[in-house]
């Protein structure tokens, strides 16, 4: 018999994203999981990553459950909010393996894993996950740097060497890409035709140098999709760890997670490396908008096609 306590569920605040009542929604009816992963012990530059989480989380209460572009209430597909993975492990690699184990465990309960960081380095887990319970998986990976780097600062599972790693499981498609060291570019063009592709982020005038369609057609059919915030403008998205000039705008980056989601089966997502000391909080709700709206592309559209 679940406890009464003295504070009406209406004058309480739940700690979970768009404030829902887990109690009103267990775990086994959901749709999707969100998992907060509060670690950022690789940071190399601006720290704070940590406090990532627990930002978007509490700026989503603040959300619209109607969706005006989908005509819908994202969350009557059923959002559940896990406990903050607990970050005091014994270096990247061990955190990733406990990723790992929580995301796989989600994934095979048939749900949508979205996860919230916390550094890049916790995609690992995720798609390792993704990829022993989804075949033919290809992972979406959005960022202004190319996290190509085979080891950095002494660390092989640095977020410098997310994207590296998860070559060695899935193959990899990188967008917006503006910032890229001289080892990574000599890696990528020996690996053009081995799983990797990148589009960077150059303008001329108005003109990008991708397309959407372009994304989708090397995308497998199952995708995972990691976005790392700082691939977005500053303009509209400061508070990340290590901020690039330039970079895709809101409704660029909305149209693409619309297209791979009609076109794909999208199993799980990341949104990362918000860094909310190093900016102002409208980035928590800018991050918290963007997870609700990839959580709607992929439920109102993926699985009705």
């Amino acid at each position: 018999m679940k406890e009464k306590l003295p504070i009406p569920d209406d004058y309480a605040f739940h700690w979970s994203f768009l404030a829902l009542n887990n109690d009103d929604l267990k775990f086994e009816a959901s749709s999707i999981v969100v998992l907060p992963v509060p670690y950022d012990s690789t940071t190399s530059y601006r720290s704070g990553a940590k406090e990532g989480p627990r930002a978007i989380i509490e700026a989503s209460r603040y959300l619209e459950d109607y969706d005006l572009e989908l005509n819908c209430e994202i969350s009557d597909v059923g959002i559940y909010t896990l406990p903050e993975l607990d970050p005091n492990v014994d270096g990247p690699y061990k955190m990733t393996e406990r990723v790992k184990n929580v995301s796989k465990a989600t994934f095979e309960s048939g749900k949508i894993l979205a996860m919230l960081g916390g550094e890049h380095s916790i995609s690992l887990g995720a798609i390792s996950a993704a990829a022993e319970v989804y075949p033919n998986l290809s992972v979406l990976y959005l960022d202004a740097h190319g996290d190509l780097r085979d080891i950095y600062m002494g660390s092989r599972y640095s977020h410098a060497c997310t994207a590296r790693r998860v070559l060695d499981i899935v193959p990899v498609v990188e967008v917006g890409v503006r910032s890229i060291s001289k080892e990574e570019i000599k890696f990528y063009e020996s690996s053009k035709s081995n799983n990797l592709d990148i589009y960077f982020y150059e303008r001329t005038a108005s003109t990008r140098h991708w397309n959407v369609t372009d994304v989708l057609d090397k995308l497998s059919e199952n995708v995972y999709i990691s976005l790392d915030l700082d691939v977005l403008d500053p303009s509209i998205m400061s508070a990340v760890g290590t901020p690039e000039p330039g970079g895709i705008g809101w409704d660029e980056i909305t149209e693409l997670m619309t297209t791979v989601c009609r076109g794909r089966n999208v199993v799980g997502f990341d949104i990362v490396e918000l860094c909310p000391p190093a900016g102002p909080s409208s980035c928590a709700f800018i991050a918290a908008k963007l997870a609700y709206k990839i959580m709607g592309y992929i439920t109102s559209i993926n699985h009705k096609r």
